[in-house]
């Protein structure tokens, strides 16, 4: 592998596409080599970003021509798991954006065949634990400054979404992230989620009740609960608040100019999450990137990760009907420690 890490980028979507400009005009170290995407118009938008780069339909072919050193999966979740099993069969390294698979069944599959391997070879899209202001969150918990851990409380709003927007996705598309950062940040992994619902809001379509408050013990004891409120309206939010024996700390505050005009004070927020997560998912691909150079192959949440957030999100489903829902799981294996 010489000093320019091929990337192979499957899917020229809209995360794929922002992916290919990232490695491209971003990353050091790396070039995208291949675009592999079935819809041709697709493929060739993708390609006019990303000069010298070949296209394909399927990913065998890309790895049969010996085209990529290494993989990102940037296509829908319930495509992952097909192009995931050819890309560790190869024994490349890959970077799967979020959720490994769409179900614990499916993301077991995955554990156990990159188990195979002499190492990790996964990295899932997780961007939040590389946000700066997590990591400095993360930092004080283990620092131990402010005293324990004792609650989490988080918000996640979007500004509104489409009729396409289903229940269940409130969980699998959204909380998703809260599943695996908040974890990460307590050192701890969930053992239950529980989900209440306030009023309705009235910008809510038809059959979707939201906002919704997502409950969550950690195996250490921290309490979490997590607003998710997908019309809010104002903006695109994400904060979370921990509270410590001896004080508490707050994250995701707007930031940037402030101004004063007309009788009234004015801070911008975010309005969707490529801002919000900008300098995160460029931290995500670099660190990957420099994983891959170093031999360690992986900067971030594993696939072990991916398959905890699975089951995690699986129980979150189903507390959408009610009752607190158990979350089991084996140990960690060694391969992952």
């Amino acid at each position: 592998m010489n000093n320019s890490l091929r990337i192979g980028v499957v899917g020229a979507g809209a995360m794929g596409a922002d992916h290919i400009d990232r490695i491209n005009n971003r990353t050091s170290g790396a070039v995208v080599s291949a675009i592999i995407e079935p819809d041709a118009g697709r493929a060739a938008q993708a390609a006019e970003s990303a000069p010298g780069a070949a296209t394909y339909t399927r990913i065998e072919d890309a790895i049969a021509d010996n085209a990529v050193d290494a993989v990102l999966i940037a296509v829908p979740g319930q495509f992952h798991e097909p192009v995931l099993i050819p890309a560790l069969e190869a024994k490349l390294p890959i970077l799967c954006e979020k959720p490994l698979t769409p179900d614990s069944e499916s993301s077991l599959r995955i554990v156990e065949l990159e188990q195979k391997l002499d190492r990790p070879h996964i990295q899932v899209g997780f961007m939040r634990r590389f946000d700066p202001e997590y990591n400095n969150l993360r930092r004080l918990v283990e620092s131990g400054d402010a005293g324990e851990l004792v609650m989490i409380r988080g918000v996640h709003r979007n500004p509104s979404v489409g009729e396409s927007y289903a229940e269940s996705m409130l969980i699998t598309d959204s909380v998703v992230h809260e599943f695996d950062v908040i974890p990460w940040l307590a050192g701890s992994r969930v053992v239950s989620v529980e989900v209440k619902y306030p009023r309705t809001s009235s910008l809510a379509h038809a059959g979707l009740r939201e906002p919704i408050l997502v409950i969550m013990e950690l195996e250490n004891g921290v309490l979490v609960d997590v607003e998710m409120n997908v019309n809010i309206q104002f903006g695109y939010q994400v904060a979370t608040e921990a509270v410590f024996e001896k004080g508490l700390a707050r994250i995701g505050q707007p930031s940037g100019i402030q101004q004063w005009s007309e009788g009234r004070f004015f801070l911008n927020e975010h309005t969707d999450f490529t801002t919000r997560f900008a300098v995160a998912y460029d931290r995500q691909i670099q660190a990957w990137v420099d994983a891959i150079h170093d031999g360690s192959l992986v900067a971030g949440p594993n696939a072990w990760d991916g398959y905890q957030v699975a089951l995690a999100c699986e129980a979150g489903v189903k507390a959408l009907d009610g009752g607190i829902i158990p979350v089991e799981s084996a140990p960690r294996p060694a391969f992952y420690a």
